[in-house]
């Protein structure tokens, strides 16, 4: 193996990336495949991991892999007009603006759940009444 050269374990821990999610990345064409040293090891290089690192950061930002697709595939070119990586980002922020806002939703309806609770018993618990449809139904 070539001295620059890593193992798909030491590309795991650098990235702290699943191997299992490494292969995906390769059979899903996020990641290129690596090449093979003279015993059939994958051999990752600098650019694997810089990649990899890449679609971390992004998977942590909460971009979907198509949008990572997309992003990786613009910054490869790099003197192209960034207009599309900022329509792809603003797109997203949308998307996070809405689960943001049905968040704070949920937070409403959770703590407006907790106010009516009386700390009685399940049988009498408004959180499970409001949980249970089917018991709020009553009979036709």
């Amino acid at each position: 193996m070539k001295a620059q050269s890593l193992t798909i374990g030491t590309l795991s821990r650098l990235t702290e990336t699943k191997v299992e999610t490494i292969r995906f990345y390769e059979k899903s064409g996020l990641l290129p495949e690596p090449g093979r040293t003279e015993g059939n090891y994958r051999a990752y290089e600098v650019e694997h991991l810089n990649r990899l690192s890449f679609i971390r950061r992004a998977r942590a930002l909460g971009f979907s892999l198509d949008q990572i697709r997309e992003l990786l595939r613009l910054s490869d070119d790099r003197f192209r007009s960034c207009d599309s990586v900022d329509a792809i980002t603003r797109e997203h922020l949308i998307e996070v603006e809405q689960k943001l806002s049905d968040l704070k939703a949920l937070q409403a309806e959770l703590s407006r759940m907790l106010t009516q609770c009386s700390c009685g018993t399940v049988a009498d618990c408004r959180i499970i009444d409001a949980l249970s449809p089917v018991r709020n139904a009553g009979p036709n």
